[in-house]
């Protein structure tokens, strides 16, 4: 096996990070907080555009959603065309072999009509052979993360594609085939390595493993090809090309479902249990989107979000509920500090929301054709009766450990808490066409590269290691997201929507890649744009700050010593370290007295926004 990088040794010290784990060191389930390697910080302006607005984790990606946007296309449509160029040009995030959240808007006709909101589900599914104990080994323990990763054992049934194909069959414009145009081009002509893949590349140990991926990635010297090299992928481009004519059952049967789960079941150390019945049962699902409501700046705002088995939008919104009941908007914003970083008082309250908010969703959020809100209802946990009680938990200093509440006619809760794990990857992208449709979606393989495992040109997920290693806890209590047959895994993917509550606008369409760490990159912004009243760009910019249960992470390099240290005089325990968002925004403002798309791409990676 390659000598470990330093992204691999760092998994050693999870528990640490999380703040300790359920579990004795020897068999807790270790991986590093960061998703994905940090690879540098880049300033970026905000973007101006009056028509239609496309921001995307790769420029390739970005001009291929421009041009669909150009030719008339709808946001589904360029949507898809990003979709198929991010999994070429950044397969260490997301591609054709994993899974995706859309929530879509489809502009209402006239002044005052009220917009429609889907949520289409394209998360992966276990197998319909999994059973509970698959995280575990021989003796009944969580296997080690990356034990669990590499392989087949990790994959879940892909539905990024049914997914798309879904949407595109009520939002598309443009024929499906054409959609698929740019990525099988760069697949056939090539593409330049950039520097974010190659650094990717060098950091992983588990990627050399795969001798597919091995070839397509590294010299025989095993090392990356070098950044600017001209990668190409035909195996790829003639899966895109057969998907492009035949549709997604060209996917899901045939050859290449074949492929796939050869390539599952045959692992030489750890098979997977993925069947050929799997992908061909494989179904999308339209969801409810799941909306509360927020005051900032004498206005309400409607914020929609991923409903369960995202955890993302019940997070958000309880973050920012119990919030309200806080002194947090007496506080200043972060434009009006000399470091740029908001107010240590204001970060403390947040954390503390933040533990309360965590604590309910290792409760509660699971798939919900498994489990059910708390009362029958995922409203509860963000019912303002409920959120007003939490929020009196919240105290001037740290609180040690954070409980799960009871929602109001709830009766508890039968399940054991979840404890704290390993959660990666993703890609986001936020798009807004030139009729008035938005969309945002989160898409991802989950861990950077998934599952090592690389067939016919593209990577499968690992996206069963988001369920809960540990199914029960000592005393017999099932955990809700526990492994089943055909579930999905829970998730903090939080592609967000915000609305003017008054008028129906749409104002807002936002997002992040991050692991868990993504309802506090998606909620700085939110909370940046709408009670700051940043500018995306700058929201986006803003140091990143987060807590998953245990210590407070802080973006390293970002905030004072003297920040840090008023926290610690709280009795946060803190550490500094890279949090490499990937946040997209596209936000309607006022520029020059005229209603505009200004858009923002995380200056932490290599987002770009085009418009016009």
């Amino acid at each position: 096996m390659p000598k470990l990088r330093a992204q691999n040794v760092i998994a050693l010290g999870l528990c640490a990070v999380l703040g300790g784990c359920m579990l004795p060191p020897s068999t807790a389930v270790l991986a590093p907080l960061q998703p994905e390697i940090a690879s540098g910080f880049s300033p970026k302006p905000d973007v101006v555009t009056r028509k239609f607005a496309v921001a995307a984790a790769n420029p390739l990606a970005t001009t291929a959603g421009f041009d669909v946007l150009k030719a008339g296309g709808s946001a589904v449509d360029a949507a898809i065309a990003v979709q198929m160029v991010l999994g070429l040009v950044e397969p260490q995030s997301s591609g054709i072999g994993g899974g995706a959240f859309l929530i879509h808007s489809t502009a209402g006709e006239g002044a005052h009509a009220a917009p429609k909101l889907q949520a289409f589900d394209g998360r992966e599914t276990a197998p319909a052979a999994a059973t509970e104990d698959l995280l575990l080994n021989a003796d009944g323990k969580p296997l080690a993360f990356h034990a669990a990763v590499v392989g087949g054992r990790s994959v879940g049934t892909p539905g990024v594609l049914r997914m798309l194909a879904q949407a595109h069959a009520q939002h598309g414009k443009l024929a499906w085939a054409r959609l698929f145009e740019p990525a099988i081009s760069l697949a056939r002509q090539g593409f330049a390595i950039s520097p974010r893949l190659h650094a990717q590349l060098q950091a992983d140990a588990f990627l050399r493993l795969d001798p597919t991926a091995r070839a397509y990635f590294y010299q025989a010297n095993g090392e990356p090809h070098a950044i600017g090299h001209v990668l190409r992928n035909p195996e790829l481009a003639a899966v895109l090309e057969r998907i492009a004519l035949e549709g997604v059952q060209a996917f899901y049967s045939g050859d290449v479902a074949e492929a796939v789960v050869r390539k599952v079941q045959q692992h030489p150390s750890n098979p997977g249990r993925l069947a050929l019945s799997d992908l061909a049962n494989y179904q999308a699902q339209e969801r409810t989107p799941l909306c509360f409501d927020h005051a900032a700046l004498s206005r309400v705002y409607r914020v929609c979000g991923f409903p369960p088995p995202s955890s993302g939008a019940i997070a958000m919104g309880q973050i920012l509920g119990m919030l309200q009941h806080t002194p947090a908007s007496l506080m200043a914003s972060p434009a009006d500090t000399v470091d740029g970083a908001p107010d240590p008082r204001w970060l403390h309250l947040y954390t503390e929301a933040s533990r309360l908010a965590f604590a309910d969703r290792a409760q509660y959020v699971a798939d919900p054709d498994f489990v059910s809100g708390p009362g029958g209802e995922w409203q509860s946990l963000l019912a303002p009766a409920y959120l007003r009680e939490r929020a009196k938990l919240i105290r001037p200093t740290a609180m040690l450990q954070a409980s799960p509440g009871v929602p109001v006619r709830a009766q508890g809760s039968s399940f054991a808490p979840m404890a704290e794990q390993a959660e990666f990857g993703t890609s986001h992208i936020s798009i807004v066409d030139g009729q008035g449709n938005a969309l945002a979606m989160t898409t991802t393989i989950e861990d950077a590269f998934g599952s090592r495992q690389m067939v016919k040109g593209f990577l499968l997920n690992n996206e069963l290691t988001d369920f809960s290693f540990v199914p029960r806890d000592p005393q017999g209590r099932a955990v809700a997201n526990r492994v089943q047959p055909n579930k999905r895994p829970r998730s903090s993917m939080s592609p967000t929507l915000v609305f003017d509550k008054t008028t129906g606008q749409l104002l807002m369409s936002v997002g992040s890649p991050g692991g868990a760490m993504i309802i506090h990159f998606t909620a700085k912004t939110l909370y940046g744009v709408l009670n700051w009243g940043l500018s995306p760009q700058q929201a986006i910019a803003l140091p990143n700050f987060g807590t998953v249960g245990g210590p407070l992470v802080l973006e390293g390099g970002r905030f004072t010593p003297t920040f840090v240290a008023a926290l610690r005089e709280r009795g946060h325990e803190v550490r500094e370290q890279a949090l490499t968002s990937g946040l997209q925004a596209v936000v309607k403002q006022h520029k020059n007295g005229q209603a505009a798309w200004v858009s923002g791409a995380d200056p932490r990676r290599e987002g770009l926004v085009l418009g016009e």
